[in-house]
């Protein structure tokens, strides 16, 4: 598939002419050059000599950004950076040359025949391009393959109207051949499919993609491994193709004569690291890695480095147990039966959430654990990188400069990292594509001039993928991604879970009037304190359990509990182990008449609450697995009920739990009360 949304760069940009005639005289008042550096290094080149940055303006950001750079180089006199490679490392083989060559890479002096790597890096984005980032509309759609209830829609250009589905656009030759022949022994329905060569096709046009009904590993079925395996090779394509523009031009750069353009070198950013992946917990980060290596072609992993150790820390739970089980497996068994198991599946193996680790490729070595300034590929939890980036406020050593070139942004298993907190990974994308507080090891000279003009987020591609969507991820989708090429994101109907919910229980669904987006919280918690506490406050009956949905509705129903000197206890995410048992006990014998529970205390703990008789949904979880295993608490116990409270502004989470044509009817219907009962 061809990309014709922009023409190729001019020619002044990718050819140059072999010789210079010796007759042409430089132009009057034109500084001389300094000789360029001609060792061969990697993307880090130490920047060794001076420029004058002509055809500059003095206060362009350019400008400012080429002065800082070139104030006082830290020269360590070998022409090489700390932590840079050996030359065993830096060696460009033929093989990748020829596969720059036959894979659209502009290895000819005369090629125009780009990649979409190439046209998406070397484009020269205008002032208007930028205006347009804030008027950006969804104008097409294009059915999903295989999936009849969802579809693809975009901004720009229509890029899947003529989608080949034999084809991997823009990936490396070596990368595809492996990518096959690993499918072939893998498995699975989704493996090498239409849909797989689809959302392939997106990632490769470098347009920022929301995907939000990705089947995760933990819930029953395949996992939709199809989708992890895409966004891994598009990564590695991303890494390798920079690498090798790199040394190519690193190869040029040492045959080129004395005062030549090599304006057309500029191919790196301030530092290395091109990907960023972000990941919930450390045994999901785990089964990437092992799944990037193996993706990885056997001539690029001749020697993966700290994998025991990796292994080892990341991984040593994968098959723990073994022994124990067998000397219990009764009370193993037992043990295993007492949650769900999509619970079970998630949460089995390291669960720390605070991680990251730098993956770093030369030609012939996967190395681990490298330092994060100098990796290619960073996989991190966004709690980790928060953490590191509030260090820099304390500490004037530290930095987090290996954020200020990432080019792919990936967010994998979005709902989960919702769960902990998304406002981490909104303190993360804020802290992308800043100028470097330290002065880079790279030579000024071949950096992007975007990077300089500090565009660089314009450039980002973001892909945030997930089970479900929610109003925190659609804004970081909408005001957070401005990449130039434009969006395209997934829309889906959906069927709802009411049928998981146990025969006999009747919902009443409660739609109550809101006057603002603003005001949408007190609007509900008024008409909780006039329409449902009243009701509760008469009651003689115990066993009414209050669901919450947020942390921070917890905390305000808390405190007016409080202040009526309500009878209640506390299941919060927060709650101690002994709280917890002590709450659920006095629940049970009726000694508490109101119980109040959070969603995210549920989702980690899966607590099997005894002697619910009314259970009241202040709001909808966003997980909609959650819904029927919080309904069903009140199976066995008489004269029970459940009222479940709604604005229009839950609309996406209805239509998760009830379906989407009901949640259409149910919020603009002139009647405020439904029931379902199945």
């Amino acid at each position: 598939m061809k990309r014709c949304k922009h023409a190729p760069p001019t020619s002044s940009n990718l050819k140059r002419k072999k010789k210079e005639d010796d007759g042409k005289k430089k132009k009057k008042g034109r500084r001389e050059e300094k000789a360029i550096n001609v060792d061969i290094i990697e993307s880090e080149s130490l920047l060794e000599n001076d420029s004058d940055g002509e055809g500059l303006d003095d206060d362009s950001p350019r400008s400012n950004v080429v002065e800082s750079m070139l104030q006082d180089p830290d020269d360590n006199g070998s022409g090489l950076i700390e932590g840079s490679e050996t030359e065993e490392d830096i060696e460009f083989s033929y093989s990748d040359e020829e596969d720059i060559m036959t894979n659209g890479g502009a290895t000819s002096k005369d090629s125009v025949d780009l990649s979409s790597f190439d046209l998406h890096l070397q484009h020269n984005l205008s002032k208007e391009e930028i205006d347009n980032q804030k008027n950006l509309k969804f104008s097409w759609d294009v059915p999903v393959i295989g999936v009849s209830n969802c579809k693809w829609i975009g901004t720009g250009e229509n890029i899947l109207e003529d989608f080949d589905i034999n084809s991997c656009p823009g990936l490396k030759t070596k990368l595809h051949e492996h990518w096959m022949e690993v499918s072939k022994t893998s498995g699975g329905k989704d493996i090498n499919s239409p849909k797989q060569q689809m959302f392939f096709s997106l990632c490769s046009s470098y347009r920022d993609i929301l995907h939000c009904n990705k089947r995760p590993f933990y819930l029953k079925g395949l996992e939709d491994i199809s989708i992890m395996d895409a966004y891994i090779m598009h990564s590695l394509n991303h890494v390798f193709r920079t690498r090798d523009c790199v040394k190519k031009n690193d190869a040029e750069l040492s045959r080129l004569e004395e005062g030549a353009d090599s304006e057309r070198f500029r191919d790196q950013g301030f530092l290395r690291p091109k990907v960023l992946i972000l990941l919930p917990l450390a045994s999901i980060m785990y089964r990437v890695v092992k799944r990037l290596i193996q993706l990885t072609p056997s001539a690029y992993k001749v020697n993966v480095e700290h994998m025991d150790r990796f292994s080892t820390k990341f991984g040593a739970e994968e098959h723990k147990g073994d022994k124990e089980n067998d000397e219990e497996p009764e009370n193993a068994d037992a043990q295993k039966s007492s949650k769900p198991d999509d619970f079970q599946l998630l949460f089995e193996g390291n669960n720390e959430d605070d991680f990251m680790i730098g993956i770093k490729f030369t030609r012939k070595t996967v190395k681990l654990f490298s330092d994060f300034h100098t990796s290619d590929l960073i996989i991190a939890s966004p709690l980790c990188l928060v953490n590191k980036i509030e260090e820099t406020g304390s500490n004037k050593e530290k930095d987090v400069d290996f954020l200020s070139s990432i080019e792919v942004l990936i967010i994998d298993h979005a709902d989960v990292i919702a769960m902990q907190n998304w406002s981490h990974v909104h303190t993360v994308i804020e802290h992308l594509n800043r100028l470097p507080s330290k002065q880079p090891r790279t030579d000024v000279m071949r950096i992007r001039p975007w990077y300089l003009d500090e565009h660089a987020r314009f450039y980002r591609q973001t892909i945030i993928l997930g089970f479900f969507s929610n109003p925190d991820i659609n804004a970081s989708f909408n005001h957070q991604c401005s990449n130039y090429e434009g969006k395209v994101k997934l829309m889906c109907e959906y069927k709802g879970v009411l049928h998981k919910v146990l025969p006999k229980i009747q919902q009443v669904y409660v739609r109550f009037n809101i006057d603002s987006i603003v005001e949408a919280d007190d609007n509900r918690f008024d008409y909780f304190v006039k329409k449902v506490f009243p009701k509760i406050k008469d009651s003689d009956e115990g066993g009414i359990m209050l669901f919450i949905s947020s942390y921070f509705e917890f905390i305000r129903i808390r405190n007016f509990l409080k202040s009526q000197d309500a009878s209640f206890c506390l299941l919060g995410e927060y709650s101690t182990q002994k709280d917890i048992s002590r709450a659920r006990l006095w629940f049970f014998e009726g000694k508490r008449k109101i119980m109040l529970y959070t969603e995210r205390s549920h989702f980690y703990h899966r607590y099997k609450i005894r002697g619910v008789k009314n259970l009241i949904m202040y709001s909808l979880p966003e997980r909609k697995e959650l819904y029927p295993e919080i309904v069903n608490v009140l199976d066995g116990s008489e004269n029970t009920a459940c009222t479940v409270l709604f604005s229009p502004l839950d609309k996406f989470r209805l239509e998760r739990i009830v379906g989407t044509t009901p949640a259409k009817t149910m919020v603009a219907s002139e009647k405020p009360v439904f029931v379902f009962c199945d």
